[in-house]
């Protein structure tokens, strides 16, 4: 009898510190504004001559933490429509791109009201719906690096207010009759402002 009081005493005991820790889970909505690099070179008009819109979007994030320090992170968005022009011929057209990215976080203090981060993960941008003037075209994919810091402030068990600064490799080649004829480097900086919610 004795033995079971004590084992059905860990049990409860154990199902406590479970109840209690944090769901590894944590989603955010943001605001993002996305900065473009504007870089280019090639036979267009000479280097930086193409320019990519800036752009202020809606993002969904969803964070799985491994550990309370360590985090992976993937962000969504919708595609997002970007307006191409040149720097002496003006407006060239348009074109979509979808760029879910996956990086890996170090929290510095996770039990924290605030809590500072960084991450580094890998981007990948799918390029569509390419309308530009005299048959020119861009490479559909993108792969590249994601450099990221920010932090969040702990409302209440729950509720957290976000900022976050992403810096992404975009770039993609302008081509027309089959060839190459300008690399543009999109390299947007992402500063976003957002709320999360831990389950």
């Amino acid at each position: 009898m004795k033995k079971t009081v004590l084992a059905l005493a860990a049990l409860g005991l154990l199902a406590g510190q479970a109840m209690a820790q944090e769901s590894p889970w944590l989603v955010r909505a943001r605001v993002v504004n996305i900065d473009t690099a504007n870089k280019s070179s090639g036979l267009i008009g000479g280097d930086n001559a193409i320019r990519v819109s800036d752009k202020t979007i809606p993002e969904l994030d969803i964070s799985y933490f491994f550990t309370p320090n360590i985090a992976a992170e993937l962000i969504l968005t919708y595609p997002q429509k970007h307006t191409v022009r040149h720097r002496d011929a003006g407006r060239l057209g348009t074109f979509k791109h979808l760029p879910p990215t996956l990086s890996l976080q170090y929290h510095f203090t996770p039990k924290s009201t605030f809590s500072p981060y960084v991450g580094a993960g890998v981007n990948y941008t799918r390029i569509s719906s390419v309308k530009l003037g005299g048959g020119a075209d861009l490479e559909n994919d993108s792969f590249g690096l994601a450099l990221q810091a920010g932090f969040d402030y702990k409302l209440d068990k729950n509720w957290s207010i976000n900022f976050d600064v992403k810096k992404v490799q975009i770039r993609s080649d302008v081509t027309a009759g089959g060839a190459t004829v300008a690399k543009v480097k999109v390299d947007p900086l992402l500063i976003g402002v957002g709320i999360g919610y831990r389950f």
